[in-house]
């Protein structure tokens, strides 16, 4: 029989071990990162409904310019820490806070409209994600149940510090080609997308006999839909990549169903009656896209609806498991246990929940103010407490289980935002009022839940790597405040350079929550519709399609979205193929899979980043009414656009194979995304 002491768990820097942690340089470092990673993924979520986890480039970049310091590394675990929230932060009120505006709740999206609300719900919902995992973290972060995959591949790429100047070489070189790329197809060098119109041909001309014939009214002949290649965009092709092949192809599917099915059949026998005259193209063309935002989307939203709810179906034991697990980790807590360990000591118990009666005052303050009344105020408040540690703890178990990338955070804002709808219906709460307090709570209990996954995900790396946690929570704190007095500002570039809920920006999970909100408190809602999006999700079930959600969003996005994602998936297939038809073994080909995701990673952030520079510039066009940037438009560029896309394939797939290194070096760790 093993001796308890050999079974007990050692962190990599021991416990005893005096080491420099919480330094000026790592606070620093973490909160320059956590708003920079937090807005690229505000632009990635707006635009292609989905975030990329920040552990793993944070762990990167941090070790990387800590390395240059002469650092330790538990100050590379700070600099993680705090530079990872942000996303979580983002993830939070890019699916939230666009809804406000979508839903007409708020007039405009401006400093003096939207600046300090915004910074309220994401910095109560941040608070209070960190205070919940406070009272939780012991026994999540110990439990053997849960493997948290991304923490330990975060850890040990800390430990293997010797893969850290080539991984952040791949990391920030990608990041220069996919900036300079989306600036030149900002710029119209390239043609970045194109759309054509389709013909009907003689089908359209018979379909027109036989109408005639039954005595129908006369439709016209001629294009039935649009149709979109694929976005040259370095940030949508490496979204694909990461999620795969199978995943990709499951989005463009919806995309395909949309545009190449509804909408043509749709535009067929409704163009007359949609004002469509003539058989020209931008006739037909506007009439497609009339049909697929106003009738296909709505459907969408009922298939996103059934699609989130099958997914905490089907989560349903890891669920009842988070909640049982919540409530006897909360009477665990409750017996004020103070650890004096360095690696066990969390903030005092008084603070937590003095926070947390603080926070909840400040809850009410704020739902008084969205509702405007005082039983609407508190029962909101009460919700967003109950729910939010309870989701917490949920959102906790599954980044334990299955990592923050595959974190259903949307589907739990629904449930919240339902449950809240229902309440602020009962309580006699309509109109404008009752969507702004409904919203309020969703945003609220959806930050909370992103940060607090992402927080108990870094505090597991912390525990292996021997970090604070008293330390780390303080840190995340700073870095709530950082990402919530910044992150309004590129959403307000954005806003202002392209507009939510455009093709440009389709911000699908924040007009999912907005068609709720108005659905269920202001009775604004193409039910009709919606339903017979429920029924599609239902059929999608039965026919067992892997992700119904997933599809139900690619019906919702732009169809050159889709496909660009769908084209990356194929270009990580191609990578696998040839990684499987080489002679590598294990260790090579998990380092073709990490330069791969450090590809991907490295050009979604290039895009991200360089879009909010160019949204910049396109906001203060629009203010000044004058030209900034040129628009450089020549016969070639179609065929550049071409070019552009065949380099592209080149280096996503040739780069990986490349750096599989010798046989005989040691496996790296494994880049979960």
């Amino acid at each position: 029989m093993t001796p308890p002491e050999e079974k007990k768990f050692r962190s990599y820097v021991p416990d005893k071990t005096d080491m420099r942690e919480f330094t000026l340089r790592a606070i620093l470092l973490g909160l320059a990162m956590t708003v920079v990673l937090g807005a690229a993924n505000l632009y990635l979520g707006l635009r292609a409904g989905m975030t990329i986890a920040a552990t793993y480039p944070a762990a990167v970049i941090g070790m990387a310019i800590l390395r240059l310091m002469k650092g330790s590394i538990l100050e590379e675990n700070m600099a993680r820490t705090i530079g990872s929230i942000g996303e979580s932060v983002a993830a939070g009120a890019v699916f939230t806070i666009p809804a406000f505006v979508l839903s007409g709740v708020w007039p405009a999206f401006d400093l003096e409209h939207g600046y300090w609300k915004s910074v309220a719900l994401m910095a109560v919902g941040g608070t209070l994600g960190i205070l919940f995992v406070t009272l939780l973290r012991r026994v999540m972060v110990e439990d053997p149940d849960l493997p948290f995959p991304e923490s330990v591949a975060a850890a040990e790429i800390h430990k293997a510090g010797q893969q850290g100047a080539k991984a952040a070489k791949i990391l920030f070189a990608n990041m220069g080609i996919g900036a300079v790329t989306f600036f030149l197809g900002a710029l119209n060098v390239f043609a970045a997308s194109k759309d054509f119109v389709l013909h009907v041909g003689e089908l359209g001309k018979s379909m027109v006999k036989l109408t005639r014939a039954a005595g129908s009214p006369t439709v016209q002949a001629g294009a039935m839909t649009t149709f979109s290649a694929p976005a040259i965009s370095p940030a949508y092709l490496g979204v694909g990549y990461i999620i795969g092949p199978t995943l990709g192809a499951l989005n463009f599917a919806g995309g395909v169903f949309a545009w190449g099915l509804l909408v043509p059949l749709l535009a067929f026998f409704l163009g007359p009656q949609l004002g469509t005259s003539g058989t020209s193209e931008g006739d037909w063309a506007k009439t497609a896209g009339a049909i697929w935002y106003h009738i296909v989307r709505p459907i969408a939203v009922g298939g996103m609806l059934v699609g989130a709810s099958y997914t905490l179906f089907r989560m349903r034991k890891n669920l009842g498991i988070g909640m049982k697990r919540a409530v006897a980790d909360l009477k665990k807590s409750a017996a004020g246990y103070e650890s004096t360990s360095r690696t066990q000591r969390d903030l005092s118990s008084k603070v937590v929940f003095g926070g947390l009666a603080a926070v909840f005052v400040c809850m009410v303050a704020l739902y008084y103010y969205f509702a405007g009344q005082v039983p609407g105020a508190v029962v909101a408040a009460i919700v967003m407490i109950v729910l939010g540690f309870f989701f917490a703890a949920v959102s906790g178990n599954l980044v334990g289980m299955i990592g923050s990338s595959n974190n259903p955070v949307s589907g739990l804002t629904l449930c919240t935002l339902v449950v809240a709808a229902l309440l602020m219906v009962a309580l006699g709460l309509r109109g404008n009022a009752g969507i702004a307090a409904v919203l309020g709570v969703a945003a609220v209990v959806c930050v909370s839940s992103a940060v607090a996954g992402e927080m108990l995900q870094d505090l597991k790396a912390g525990f292996i790597l021997g970090g604070t946690p008293s330390k780390m929570q303080i840190g995340d704190l700073f870095g709530i405040a950082a990402s919530s007095m910044a992150l309004f500002f590129p959403l307000m570039w954005l806003h202002r350079a392209y507009t939510f809920g455009t093709p440009q920006l389709p911000a699908p999970q924040a007009g999912l929550m907005a068609s709720l909100a108005q659905g269920i408190v202001g009775g604004n809602m193409a039910w009709p519709l919606v339903v017979v999006g429920i029924f599609m999700g239902f059929g999608l079930i039965l026919v067992q399609v892997k992700s119904p959600m997933l599809f139900s969003v690619g019906m919702y996005l732009p169809l050159e979205t889709t496909f660009a994602i769908f084209v990356g998936g194929i270009f990580r297939w191609l990578t696998d193929k040839y990684r499987d038809k080489g002679n590598f073994n294990e260790a090579q080909k998990a380092r073709i899979e990490n330069a791969g995701i450090l590809t991907a990673a490295g050009l979604i952030a290039g895009e991200a980043l360089c879009g909010l520079v160019v949204a910049g510039f396109r906001a203060a066009e629009k203010s000044c009414a004058c030209k900034i940037l040129p628009d450089w438009t020549w016969p070639g560029t179609g065929w550049l656009a071409v070019a552009v896309l065949v380099a592209l394939a080149v280096l996503m797939i040739r780069l990986p194979l490349k750096n599989a290194g010798r046989p005989d070096e040691p496996a790296p760790p494994t880049a979960i995304m």
